[in-house]
């Protein structure tokens, strides 16, 4: 229908016009990185506001705005209403060139409001629901519904985001659906959901439509974000690793280098200097100058290297176990169960 048109709009503007478009604010070295944030999220909420206030405009007005009553007025508050406005707008009074349309709008919502039934389905899922005589206990048709757009938005977000650079995106988008679908449960089950000075006008059905509107900024957002976010951390591991081997062997080289002098020239040098005075006495032999080899010193300093370079490699691998393991699976499977807790005790 009208609103499925309206997602499409949506995820095409977003994701061909705005996506883009945070894409280069985000570009490494055009901004500095916290300003760079700052911006791509104020560009962003700046076009969601825009576009979605647009949208809204264009929405023909609910039948409260019509009637100038609330959620919560009584059947003899709308009564009252639609009399006072009936003689406004009566096209024998009201000289507008719309003014047959205005007058058939106002009666069109003033029988749905005054339907029990009809008001409450109305409330729920908006003038469709209506049209198509829904009911407000069909819970299978609800849950299917919600069910088969979740499930496209999760398999077109999880195609956007393929790739290790998008999982933190996807965790994100994913964190949002979650979130959405359980105000969504709660806005189609709770029969008043929002105190009466909370949007009084607004309907469950409106805000269900606002949060499918907004979802496509959302979705998007969290792809420009988590891809400017994303550090490969198995990629900085491997490089961190090569460059401590490469400089532990070096050190080891040079190490060695030093031994092997030392060696060589640690030896005992006898210096015979016959040197003769002038009385003719006889060459003196100095004391004997021995080096003393730094050997055992060298092997203990290569062998706390080596040491090292091993600790190096396991506190390593045990980082990158420690990371595998945050899945979050945990954390969505509680999520659901609550979900489906929520649904059964409101049954």
């Amino acid at each position: 229908g009208e609103d499925s048109s309206d997602g499409l709009t949506s995820f095409l503007f977003y994701t061909l016009f705005v996506y883009p478009s945070c894409s280069w604010i985000l570009k490494p070295g055009r901004f500095p990185r916290k300003k760079a944030i700052i911006y791509a999220i104020a560009f962003l909420c700046a076009l969601a506001f825009f576009k979605t206030s647009f949208e809204i405009v264009e929405r023909d007005a609910n039948h409260y705005n019509v009637l100038g009553v609330q959620r919560s007025s009584t059947a003899m508050e709308i009564k009252k209403s639609y009399k006072r406005l009936s003689l406004e707008l009566h096209p024998d009074k009201n000289k507008a060139p719309d003014a047959a349309d205005q007058f058939a709008h106002l009666k069109a919502s003033y029988d749905v409001l005054m339907d029990v039934e009809n008001r409450v389905v109305y409330n729920k899922f908006g003038p469709d629901g209506v049209k198509n005589n829904k009911s407000t206990f069909d819970e299978t048709g609800m849950l299917l519904e919600m069910g088969i757009f979740y499930a496209t938005w999760a398999m077109l977000s999880f195609v956007l985001t393929l790739g290790k650079s998008g999982n933190m995106a996807r965790s994100w988008i994913y964190t949002g659906q979650i979130v959405m679908l359980l105000i969504e449960i709660t806005l189609m089950t709770t029969e008043e959901p929002f105190p009466d000075w909370f949007f009084p006008k607004t309907t469950e059905y409106e805000w269900i439509w606002l949060l499918h509107t907004l979802f496509p900024a959302f979705m998007n957002g969290c792809r420009c974000l988590g891809g400017f976010l994303y550090v490969d951390m198995e990629g900085e591991t491997r490089k961190l690793l090569a460059a401590l081997e490469e400089s532990n062997k070096d050190i080891l080289l040079v190490l060695r280098d030093v031994q092997i002098g030392v060696q060589t020239q640690g030896g005992p040098r006898i210096s015979a200097d016959a040197s003769s005075s002038e009385g003719g006495t006889e060459g003196v032999m100095k004391v004997p100058i021995i080096k003393a080899t730094p050997t055992g010193k060298l092997k203990e300093l290569e062998t706390k290297l080596a040491r090292n370079n091993s600790q190096v490699e396991q506190a390593v691998g045990a980082l990158k176990n420690e990371g595998g393991k945050g899945s979050g699976l945990g954390f969505y499977a509680m999520i659901l169960g609550y979900i489906a807790l929520t649904y059964f005790f409101n049954n």
